[in-house]
């Protein structure tokens, strides 16, 4: 009996995140396109063999993108966006960044959160008179680089259905799956160009199956694949994200030679699968965690395998539950983490030999595995009877808390009058996300100090200095609420887990979140709660070097929870409240010094959203009150600000209208403030800052673009909730493009300030 494993996908961005280091070198003018070409292909090689090496028996071939995947399967049927002019079939590399990134004349594609992860996708731009060719010549040169490898390459493709439904229709309002036909017969062409390649296997993707679909779509399934199917190699359809139970039947009966299930996210749907399962279909089980970064209990796996085996046999194949593009690349370069914590631990490249253990244990009996076992079972009884995972003050503080602890004491119209009459601020008071640039000298300063090079004291000055320099340039350029500039902050997330008890970190767990920007997630393994202040002497010595108010930064509780490796021994609900109380007792500190603006950013909210809707009501409830509990005790006369951005927020605006921020900033420049119109049906009581400047592109917003997006907006909010500010924090770019841009932030507010008071 064999049993196949395979990946759905792997890390991009490498062991010490070569392609960042690639891409930015690249984009710097520091090395040519055929430097990076050269890089990337490298790169790709790399990982290819290191798969092999663990036994890996189909390597996925496509999966590495040098911007996004989504883009790349646009482009793979011919389907660059008309607006800049490209052609298709002979896009530049040049020309696949700018649209990815901007240029002079056109803003980036749109950017929004795939699925509910922490990965950033370019959202497909469809028009009636979208037409698709095939283009499969990029991806059938990397089947001939695998295959010279001596690789069994297994091309991974984003589905029809998946790409057409993530994309946005643009210009007037029209069905999408109108497109599908010409769409359809683009993927004929590129799949039949595999066949013809000599390609046995390819993965074709459809993970909007986890989603609640319109019946019209699932309608569209059959015939699709029916289309493809005979002009294909064999294909495997992926789902995942989610469970796609209730369309068993629907999928057993596609003609398709293979399904993979999500068996992490949905266990139970199996059973659905298993029953009367076609004899000529294999099943993928994707049993290894794609999502996070605790071990497998190996023993628990073995134990259901096994009976799915002696079912299919050799149509059993085994895989992590999706691509592995979410998890760290190696856990074993972890020199510096705890022993005993290292030990719960399983990045890209130990997922790799849990599957071959699995693999053996299933061929060659559980006798053959017995030390894999014995290690995989002493990790877990470790992990549960460890005493650094719970501490009794904490799930104490939680369960005295009163009925009314997530509740401001007055509603936001009294609230407001007390903050206008403290903070007597102008009409459209203008002001930024919270991150100014983090130069190479504030990155050295960090460096020298982590490694012991710098004292703390020296590292305070620097530090401070920085923070001068952040402040005098706000007031330069006529800013009203004013930031620190986060020069101290490795990262949103990073900075307060490192200071957060039941948080560890890693030296090189980076995970992909768009591009070139990668992110280390903190790892939460036990109970949350605050040793001591984090951000109160950094925002108390802001505020004493201006009179313009300085707002406190925090991240909020929900974001910290969906951007960290969350222990999965308690209910995601449970953790986040432990981190919102652990919040608030800074907040409540930053307020006692004198911060009497509080920004709590929720970028992640939207991303957390289940995936089906009857799990959503349940989701907002707990988050809003996470995110409410960490302003709890907060005085009327103190504003607080929340911040939105990358995620599709429409569906949930009740949701983020509970939240009770008295200040919302949101992203909205990319999408040319469509996201306004929902904003407008649903009449926002409190006061909200739609972004102007796109911080993710290195374009620059002229008077005339910012000035039309605000026009926009005061078509939908009052003049006297309106703010003034960039979509993001501004920690990517540098201070020429930075302060150009703020300049004509300042400039356009105060022309229309003008303009409101001659009209009043």
């Amino acid at each position: 009996m064999n049993h196949t494993t395979h990946l759905l996908g792997f890390p991009r961005i490498g062991a010490k995140r070569e392609l960042k280091t690639l891409l930015e070198s690249h984009w710097r003018g520091d090395i040519d396109e055929a430097a990076l070409l050269r890089g990337a292909k490298a790169l790709r090689q790399k990982h290819w063999l290191l798969q092999k090496g663990a036994g890996v028996a189909l390597n996925p071939v496509g999966d590495f993108s040098l911007y996004d995947h989504v883009l790349d399967a646009q482009l793979l049927v011919g389907a660059a966006p008309p607006r800049f002019g490209f052609a298709a079939a002979s896009l530049s590399t040049a020309q696949y960044f700018e649209l990815a990134r901007g240029n002079a004349a056109q803003p980036a594609l749109e950017m929004t959160k795939w699925f509910d992860t922490n990965y950033h996708y370019l959202v497909p731009e469809w028009q009636t008179d979208t037409v698709f060719a095939a283009q499969p010549q990029r991806l059938l040169t990397q089947v001939r680089e695998a295959r010279a490898l001596g690789m069994a390459a297994k091309p991974a493709l984003l589905g029809p259905l998946s790409l057409l439904w993530l994309g946005k229709a643009k210009g007037q309002p029209f069905d999408k799956l109108k497109l599908l036909p010409g769409l359809v017969a683009a993927y004929r062409e590129v799949l039949a160009a595999l066949r013809a390649e000599g390609v046995e296997w390819a993965q074709i993707d459809e993970p909007i199956l986890a989603l609640d679909l319109e019946p019209e779509w699932l309608d569209a399934l059959a015939p699709a694949y029916a289309e493809l199917s005979p002009h294909a190699p064999k294909l495997l359809l992926a789902t995942y994200f989610g469970g796609v139970a209730e369309h068993a039947a629907r999928l057993k009966a596609l003609p398709v030679a293979g399904l993979h299930l999500d068996l992490v996210r949905a266990p139970e749907q199996l059973d659905a699968f298993a029953v009367d399962y076609p004899a000529d279909k294999i099943l993928s089980a994707g049993v290894i965690d794609g999502r996070n970064i605790w071990r497998a209990d190996l023993s628990a796996l073995q134990d259901r395998l096994a009976p799915l085996a002696e079912q299919l046999g050799d149509r059993l194949w085994l895989a992590p539950s999706c691509s592995l593009l979410h998890s760290p690349f190696d856990a074993a370069a972890e020199t510096a983490l705890d022993h005993e914590l290292k030990n719960w631990l399983a990045f890209a490249v130990q997922k790799l030999n849990e599957l071959k253990t699995l693999k053996r244990g299933l061929e060659e009996g559980r006798a053959a595995i017995a030390d894999e076992l014995a290690g995989s079972d002493f990790a877990r009884s470790q992990r549960q009877t460890s005493p650094r995972i719970h501490n009794p003050a904490v799930s104490q503080r939680l369960s005295r808390l009163p009925a009314n602890a997530d509740r401001r004491a007055s509603a936001y119209p009294i609230r407001a009058e007390k903050q206008q009459a403290w903070l007597q601020l102008p009409p459209l008071p203008a002001t930024t996300i919270g991150s100014f640039p983090q130069t190479p000298a504030i990155r050295a300063s960090r460096a020298a100090f982590k490694k012991g090079e710098l004292s703390a004291d020296d590292y305070r000055q620097a530090m401070e200095k920085e923070i001068e320099l952040a402040i005098r340039r706000q007031e330069a350029l006529g800013l009203d609420v004013l930031v620190h500039g986060e020069a101290e902050r490795n990262d949103m997330v990073e900075y307060f887990g490192e200071q957060l008890a039941g948080f560890a970190f890693t030296q090189g767990g980076w995970v992909q979140s768009y591009g070139s920007r990668c992110v280390k997630p903190p790892l939460i393994y036990g109970d949350v709660s605050r040793p001591a202040a984090m951000t109160v002497d950094w925002a108390r010595y802001a505020q004493s070097l201006t009179a313009k108010p300085v707002k406190g930064m925090l991240t909020g509780p929900i974001t910290i929870l969906q951007w960290s490796f969350v222990r999965d021994d308690l209910p995601r609900s449970e953790v986040c409240r432990q981190i919102a109380l652990a919040l608030n007792d800074e907040v409540l500190d930053l307020e006692a010094a004198g911060i009497r603006v509080i920004q709590i950013d929720e970028p992640a909210i939207r991303e957390g959203l289940p995936l089906r809707r009857a799990e959503r009501d349940g989701y907002l409830a707990w988050a809003g009150q996470a995110f409410r509990l960490s302003c709890h005790g907060v005085d009327d006369a103190t504003q607080i600000h929340t911040h939105m951005c990358y995620s599709e927020f429409g569906d949930i605006l009740p949701a983020i209208a509970a939240l009770d921020a008295d200040v919302i900033t949101i992203e909205t420049s990319r999408s040319r403030m469509a996201l306004l119109e929902d904003f407008g049906r649903f009449h926002y009581p409190n006061a909200i800052g739609p972004g102007v400047y796109d911080i993710h592109s290195p374009r620059l917003p002229g008077d005339g673009e910012i000035r039309a997006l605000l026009d926009k907006a005061l078509k939908v909010i009052p003049a006297d909730r309106l703010w003034i500010n960039p979509d993001c924090g501004l920690k990517t770019r540098g201070w020429p493009e930075v302060e150009a841009a703020l300049a004509a932030m300042v400039r356009v507010g105060r022309e229309l300030r003008a303009e409101l008071a001659q009209r009043a």
